[in-house]
């Protein structure tokens, strides 16, 4: 059973996303909060293991909120939960530890799959959150040159960060290739070679890591 705790200050909405949870036997809804101050006061007692998120919030936002209940209990899995196009605020999100981002408006088998997905150690996005994500990041760049200390802290080669922000950017195997005069296989190898060094297992992953360790601005 994985317990499940939802953190918005629109009722009606927390009211639909209860009944939803519900219908599924493997899920608990152990706390239902209106602002990040009452989710605080209440989360020792009610030992979820996943949080739904909002961001905008009155009192504490969801980044303050996040951050305050991760101090607490650093195996709480956050998915934070938002509108299409309000990409602002993903950056604080990931910092302070957020592992999920999911629409509003997403379909049920898309909350299930990203509370297992969590729950289970990994990441989640949204496929539609994903792409508008993308198309928006920049790479961080000094000098001309990719951030050199950055590179030497993560143990990524300064190839490896440049392939690492085209895959945050979207672009297939063959684009990267092509943009970096290299081969196919090359790209591919690098990837492997990323993922094991970061540790991530997917796209969605590998977005969150670029985003928190400063490789690339939202």
């Amino acid at each position: 059973m994985i317990r499940i705790a939802l953190v918005d200050d629109h009722s009606l909405f927390r009211s639909g996303m209860k009944v939803l949870l519900a219908s599924c036997p493997d899920f608990e809804v152990v706390a239902d909060a209106g602002s990040g101050e009452e989710f605080l006061a209440m989360m020792d007692q009610a030992a979820p293991d996943v949080v739904f998120m909002d961001y905008s919030m009155p009192g504490l936002n969801g980044a303050e909120t996040t951050a305050k209940a991760l101090e607490r209990n650093p195996d709480l899995k956050v998915i934070t939960l938002s509108m299409f196009g309000d990409t602002a605020y993903y950056s604080h999100m990931v910092a302070v530890g957020a592992k999920g981002f999911l629409l509003k408006d997403s379909g049920f088998d898309e909350v299930v799959e990203a509370v297992e997905a969590v729950y289970g150690g990994g990441e989640y996005f949204s496929e539609p959150l994903l792409a508008s994500l993308s198309q928006s990041m920049r790479s961080v760049r000094v000098g001309g040159g990719l951030v050199e200390e950055i590179a030497d802290s993560d143990r990524l080669s300064d190839r490896e960060i440049e392939i690492l922000v085209a895959i945050c950017q979207g672009l297939s195997t063959q684009e990267i290739a092509d943009t970096l005069f290299i081969s196919k296989r090359t790209v591919d190898k690098h990837r492997a070679n990323i993922l094991e060094k970061s540790g991530c297992k997917n796209t969605a992953s590998l977005v969150v890591y670029a985003i928190r360790h400063g490789l690339v601005d939202v």
